[in-house]
This record gives C-alpha cells, structure tokens and sequence, in this order.
C-alpha cells in the first residue's frame, strides 16, 4: 500500500449539464463522509447531485498522482471541427479535445438480435434503422487514420450488434487495409456461439479482439440486464468456439449495476484465469443512465469505479486489494519515454485519471494470481520513464538509453522481468500485445450520463465515435447528447428497411 498523507477535505469545481435542458451549468465537487460528490444548479430547473466517486482516499491519491500537466495532451494538429458553441456541443473533434483517438468506435448497425434494457442503442426503441453503408464506413476509417501526429489504429466495430451484418468480414478486412491494426468485434456472442464458420471468417478476415458482452455466470443477471435466460451458456459457447478457432484475445465485458451483478465479480475474475488461454482482459463498465431503464431505477444502480475496486479486493479474499490500481493515463510516461527512444510517435494516453482504472494479473504455473504489483514497483517504473524522456527531449538520447537499463533490476521475478525486456527492447504493439497474452488484464471504465457529466473529463476523452457526418466525437458526449441527432440523419424507418430486405431488423443481413 503506498503511504498516503493526510490531507484536507477536497473540493473543485468544473463545468457540467442540466440533465433537463441541457445547457452547460457550473458543478461543485467535493468530499464528504469519506466520499466525493457533485452537485450543480440550473437556473430553470434547479439542483442536481450525484456520486461523483466512492472514495475519498482513492480519489485523491489519483488526483495528487496522475492529476497534473505531464499527464495533459495537446489534442490533434488537424481538429476536424471549429469551436462555435463551445465544448461538449461542437464535437468533431474540435480544437478544445486534448487527447487524440486510441479507439475508435463505429456503430455498423443499431439493429439487434437482443433488446437490452440497459443499451444505448437498439432499433426497436428508436423505430428506425441506423445502417451505413460499406462506402461510408470505409471513408470513416480514412477519417481515423488522417488525425495527427497519431493515426488512429485502433478500431471497435459495435452498434446494436455488429455480428448480424453479414458483411462485417469484409470491413474488418478493409479495416486492416486502412493502416487499423487492431480490430475489435463489439458482441453478444450469439452468432458466434451458434456460427462458427461466420466466427472462423471473422478471424481470417484479421480480427484482432473480441469485446464479449460478459454480466456474469448466472442467468437470473441476464435476466435483468439483457431482459433473457439461458446466455450463460451461449457466452461459455464462445469461449469454445475460440479456444477451438485458436483465438486467444477475448475481452469479457461487464456491465456493472449495484444490486444485480455487484456481487459476481470474483467469480468473473476466476473464470477469466481459468481461461486465460482465450481470455485477455475483463473490462469492466459500471452502469451510466443512458440506456432505456427509468432513469431513477438507473441512478439506484449507481457504482462507482472505487466501489468496484473495493468488491474485488473483498471478493478475492484481498488477493487484489484497493491499491493494486492505477489510473488510465498511468502509461503516458512510458508512452513519451518510447518515443524519444525510438523516434516514434506512440498513444498519447493523456486521459483524465478519474475516466478509468486498471491492473495486471500475473498468473502462476499453479493457477494462483497475483497484480503484478507483486513483482514490480510499477510507480518507480514510471518515474524512470520520466527521467528518459527528460533526457530525451533535451537531445541525450545515449544518456536515456542508458536509464532504460535501471528497469530490468525492478522486477522481482524473471518472468516479469522477460516481459519487461521485450516491451522495452521491442517497443512495438506487436510486443505489448505478448505482454498482454501472458497476463490477465481487469480495467474499470466508468462512462458518464448527463447527471455525472464532468467537461473536463470529457476534453481528455480518448475513446471516440466515427459517424457518417465524417466527425469523431467522444464517447460520453455521443451517448449523452448527439446519438439521436446523427442517427436520425443517416436512418430509415424500420418498415422500408424490412420491405428492403425481407428480413425482420433481428436477423442478420
């Protein structure tokens, strides 16, 4: 545990939305009873207040630590919008975005062969269907690939459910084309659990990832999360169909809500080490009010990303405990050390430090686990880092090499240090990627709603929606304010799409 000083109560202020009217309004942020609140006023329809974050002590490690200019980016070169209206309304990205693109996210259809209470998009709410076409997907990959100085290369396809587009192989491979080097499928599972060869074509098209819908291993969660019994066993069916296709980077993804699946995450996390041949990483997604429960039984389910840190630690008897987390822009020293190392431009993690949190497992020959906190002292890792790219950017790149060298000795077992050897020595996706194969990784992103909506968090957002007006929006801000807008745009009513297609919007086409 690291040693934490005593401080005085914390409070700050940001900028936020009227969840009635949407204006953007002041919010106070500030701590009490050992936890962090928000609250904010409108002038026309008065006080709003939230949980802001479960954990006082938490919050402010992470704001002493990973809250401060080094962790700030400079967005793009190229911003794809002009500042008219001002942050969140002219997303595009505009020249106010601090932190480029690391995924990109395209929604290929809003059509489902599932309707889930908690989803932000699905057609048979919305009565209408939202479908680009192949060409426009295509120039949305281009979009991606033009931002500067870093070209996205990383992509998710989602919706709806992505996998009910038979064409899905054929955009993944043109993906690939474009210069996106990772690929992830957004699904449910459920044709990849009854299809394996549409699954086989999937991977043989270069699909990198797959971003598995995850809530947990009882059916009575699913029976409130995604309004259906009996997915257990179609998720434990994918799972197969990887291990049996030779996939080996499946992303089990939860959403989390107080009350329903709070209580499922150690057994998630021992699911996901017993099958960490196929499986890479838990992702999970603690639940925001932007999906098609009542908004006041969403906000019941509120939890918070310590909250989640704290039911992990209590659920593996202490195995992994509060302080084996760090924040999301945790890498940014390694990402800037690399680069004046290797003359590269590399992602620029500069996320805001309360967006999200992670940890890496490191799993034993015996099945046991540990974070890899265990083996490393990963806070001194990162100020060597720091001292690189300091020599670096001052031109004494023998000098930064030659600090690169204090890493090895840090790792307390070999096979931490072997990783460490081939991350740094390599440098190269392709070697972060056997990193994360030999470990599990559990991240915590928390996406926000309009009662949390916090404008700072949202200029550091680094995970954006391409959509056919060819703008990338953040993710929050789609979610919370433009998705209706753009997809009315580009959507057909839902009768003249299956007059179309003589297909009903759950069947694949």
């Amino acid at each position: 545990m690291p040693q934490i000083q005593e401080q005085a109560k914390f409070e700050a202020h940001s900028t936020s939305l009227c969840p009635e009217c949407m204006k953007t309004i002041p919010m106070r942020i500030y701590e009490e009873n050992g936890v962090i609140y928000l609250e904010k006023t409108c002038p026309d329809h008065g006080k709003f207040d939230d949980i802001y974050w479960g954990d006082a002590e938490l919050y402010k490690w992470f704001h002493e630590n990973w809250h401060d200019s080094r962790y700030e980016g400079n967005g793009l070169e190229n911003p794809h919008t002009r500042t008219v209206q001002g942050c969140p309304f002219d997303c595009g990205i505009c020249p106010q975005h601090k932190t480029p693109t690391i995924l990109g996210i395209i929604d290929i259809t809003n059509r489902c062969n599932l309707a889930c209470p908690v989803c932000f998009a699905y057609a048979g709410a919305s009565n209408y269907v939202y479908e680009p076409s192949f060409e426009q997907i295509v120039n949305m990959f281009k979009l991606l690939r033009a931002n500067k100085p870093w070209a996205c290369n990383a992509l998710q396809f989602s919706g709806g459910e992505p996998t009910i587009r038979n064409d899905l192989p054929d955009l993944i491979r043109e993906a690939k084309k474009a210069g996106i080097s990772h690929t992830e499928v957004n699904t449910n599972g459920l044709r990849l659990a009854e299809d394996i060869e549409y699954f086989k074509k999937l991977l043989d098209a270069g699909l990198s990832t797959l971003y598995l819908q995850f809530d947990g291993l009882n059916d009575d969660i699913y029976a409130k999360t995604r309004a259906r019994r009996g997915l257990v066993s179609v998720k434990q069916k994918v799972i197969e169909n990887a291990r049996t296709l030779g996939m080996t980077s499946v992303v089990l993804v939860v959403t989390l809500a107080r009350g329903i699946n709070d209580k499922e995450l150690g057994a998630i996390v021992d699911y996901a080490i017993k099958n960490h041949d196929v499986v890479s990483c838990i992702n999970i997604q603690p639940i925001s009010c932007a999906g098609r429960f009542k908004k006041n039984e969403m906000r019941k389910m509120r939890i918070t990303i310590p909250d989640t840190m704290k039911e992990i630690e209590a659920q593996t008897n202490g195995v992994v405990g509060r302080f084996a987390w760090r924040p999301v822009n945790w890498p940014v020293p390694m990402t800037k050390g690399m680069g004046v190392i290797k003359n590269k431009v590399y992602p620029d993690f500069t996320m805001h430090p309360m967006c999200g949190a992670a940890t890496f497992l490191v799993i034993d020959k015996d099945g046991s686990y540990k974070p890899i906190m265990n083996y490393v002292d990963v806070d001194k890792f990162a100020e060597v880092f720091w001292s690189v790219y300091y020599s670096g950017v001052k031109g004494k790149k023998t000098e930064a090499k030659l600090k690169m060298l204090k890493l090895l000795p840090m790792a307390k077992s070999g096979f931490v240090r072997g990783l460490i050897k081939d991350v740094v020595s390599k440098g190269s996706y392709e070697a972060l990627g056997d990193f994360m194969r030999r470990i599990v990784m559990i991240g915590i992103m928390h996406f926000q709603d309009v009662w949390n909506f916090d404008l700072e968090r949202v200029q550091r957002c680094a995970i954006h929606y391409v959509t056919p007006d060819m703008k990338i929006r953040s993710f929050c801000t789609y979610n919370s304010i433009h998705r209706p807008n753009v997809e009315k745009q580009f959507a057909i009513p839902i009768n003249e799409w299956t007059n179309k297609t003589g297909k009903k919007i759950n069947e694949p086409a």
